[in-house]
């Protein structure tokens, strides 16, 4: 991303990037070093998505369209679903971690 991202926000665009390496993964690259950034593509609209606060009936449907349109793989809704569920409540942690942190004297 070209802008400067606040503490809240560069934790979450990590962790965004660990779970669609690590979990969302639809080519199965998660234990290949040389392939960490195979969805840093993808990461942007993911994290914009996040921000947006949009559900995760949208997020899925996102990260399905990736797989079936641009990688030609199968529709796996479930795992798209659960992926999409992560990933927001990975977004209310950090909120709530930031939130509770900006709070303190």
């Amino acid at each position: 991303m070209g802008e400067k991202l606040s503490p809240a926000d560069l934790e979450l665009y990590q962790r965004t990037d660990e779970v669609l390496h690590s979990v969302w993964d639809p080519i199965g690259v998660a234990n290949a070093p040389m392939a960490r950034d195979e969805y840093h593509g993808y990461l942007p609209q993911v994290f914009r998505l996040l921000k947006e606060e949009a559900s995760a009936e949208e997020i899925a449907t996102y990260l399905e369209s990736i797989a079936t349109e641009r990688m030609g793989f199968n529709a796996n809704p479930q795992q798209a679903r659960e992926v999409a569920k992560l990933l927001l409540e990975w977004k209310e942690i950090v909120d709530a971690k930031h939130t509770s942190s900006s709070g303190r004297s």
